[in-house]
């Protein structure tokens, strides 16, 4: 009896538009001891175009939570959004959303 050669597992590689489109992503804030509450909120409005209440509301619970989710879309969105706010040091990732 010959031996069976076993099919090799295939492989796929994703290109950077499938990553991009595979879910939303995140953008989170970190909460610091450097940045005053209104350089916060204008930051915020500043990169993600958010009214001064909703600002004021992601900039609450960053100081009470240690960190908010302050803007969820595509990849490069996300990245926009994220190197706006790092304009003034802010401790910012991108992750990819989920439930």
């Amino acid at each position: 009896m010959s031996p069976q050669v076993l099919d090799q597992p295939k492989t796929t590689t994703l290109q950077d538009e499938e990553i991009e489109d595979a879910f939303p992503w995140q953008v989170i804030i970190f909460n610091d001891e450097v940045h005053t509450f209104d350089e916060v909120i204008f930051q915020i409005q500043k990169a993600t175009g958010a009214s001064l209440q909703a600002a004021f509301e992601i900039t609450v619970e960053i100081h009470t939570q240690g960190r908010s989710i302050c803007f969820e879309g595509s990849l490069t969105e996300c990245e926009r959004v994220a190197n706006i706010l790092r304009e003034i040091s802010l401790s910012v990732e991108v992750v990819p959303g989920g439930d």
